[in-house]
């Protein structure tokens, strides 16, 4: 076969889940598939992170732009390499093109009601971009994957998509998130000691941020510890407004935000943290929550969406609606030891479930599939 994917952004510094996806997969397809041949397209940038192989081709096309690049730039440079198949990875694909498609669906989010609190111009462009583009390149593709089983059921209902048109493929983790004992101090560069609660929180509605924060405040206001929260991906004024509003002042000199951390630091942030909130109202996957798993730390997450899924029925579910409920979970993570240890060992026999290598041998065989039909 020869393949194409389309992985645009996956060349940028600051990586977000989907480039990371199919980053690895990308990896995992290079080292176990010398059969077919792979023509990987992606926009100009600083990291590097994929080089050609004997039949692995990367093809550097086009300017950051990304409407531009996917309807234009992209079918251009598929059209002439003659391919049998073209994967877009990340929600959207070219409206125009003449290959058979496959796409990867994380999440249909677009289609659910937009929170009209986001002020972010590059989540809400992204969220008018996907809401033009998919309904009209759906009935082209070959083949939609999705990446939870709650994703799935979600698509099919939804976008009436019948069941022989899907493939549900777990993503994976890098192994590099293992329980590490000498954590080299890189922690230090984001965090002055060890045993904080770790927070991925952005701005992004969904996030669930500031009823965390509300929840942390609650926290502070019992525990005796009262360990400090980092968090990325969050600037001050934002934070300031969530303090403001809730009047949860007790929380400012116990939040650390040192910005975006680098998932390179991020095996020794999840094991120097005393537990990661994972609390997401929704999610379609949730890749920081087996990262953590796998680093051995407890994990408080949602009992929503695709969390239940891949967390297991035996991690810490919470109602993320409820701050009081996150409140107290933390707190006994803190004060009973038995239940810390259990949760631990919970995590870390959960996460063994997931690898990346199963991913790409699945993709593969989707692959496989589409060509043969």
């Amino acid at each position: 076969m020869r393949i194409g994917i389309e992985a645009q952004r996956v060349f940028r510094q600051n990586k977000h889940g989907m480039d990371y996806v199919v980053l690895q997969e990308i990896k995992e397809l290079q080292t176990m598939d010398t059969k077919n041949e792979y023509f990987v397209f992606v926009a100009p940038g600083e990291d590097r992170c994929l080089e050609d192989s004997k039949n692995f081709h990367i093809f550097e096309i086009g300017g950051n732009f990304y409407p531009l690049w996917e309807q234009f730039t992209l079918p251009k440079a598929v059209n002439e390499l003659n391919l049998d198949i073209l994967h877009c990875t990340s929600n959207t694909a070219p409206i125009r093109c003449k290959i058979p498609l496959i796409l990867t669906l994380h999440d249909i989010i677009f289609l659910e009601p937009r929170d009209k609190n986001n002020k972010s111009l590059y989540q809400n462009m992204g969220w008018l971009y996907r809401r033009l583009v998919v309904p009209r390149i759906l009935k082209k593709c070959k083949k939609i994957i999705t990446v939870s089983d709650y994703e799935k059921n979600n698509i099919m209902t939804k976008l009436g998509i019948p069941e022989e048109r899907m493939a549900m493929i777990y993503n994976g983790y890098n192994e590099w998130f293992k329980p590490v004992h000498d954590i080299q101090h890189i922690y230090q560069r984001y965090i002055d000691h060890p045993g904080y609660f770790f927070f991925l929180g952005n701005t992004d509605p969904k996030k669930n941020t500031e009823r965390t924060l509300i929840a942390y405040s609650r926290y502070l206001e019992k525990s005796i510890v009262k360990r400090k929260l980092l968090m990325a991906d969050l600037d001050q004024a934002y934070l300031d407004g969530i303090i403001d509003r809730n009047h949860i002042e007790n929380i400012s000199n116990y939040i650390v935000m040192p910005g975006y951390i680098v998932n390179k630091d991020l095996p020794f942030i999840y094991n120097s943290a005393f537990a990661f909130l994972y609390t997401s109202l929704r999610e379609s996957f949730g890749i920081p929550l087996l990262e953590a798993m796998a680093s051995g730390t407890p994990v408080i997450t949602s009992n929503t969406s695709s969390m239940p899924e891949i967390a297991g029925r035996n991690a810490i579910l919470i109602n993320p609606e409820n701050p009081d409920e996150i409140a107290e979970k933390m707190l006994q993570l803190e004060n009973d030891d038995d239940f810390y240890s259990r949760q631990e060992k919970i995590g870390l026999e959960r996460a063994k479930i997931f690898s990346w290598r199963q991913t790409a041998e699945q993709l593969l065989a989707v692959y496989e599939s589409v060509y043969n039909h």
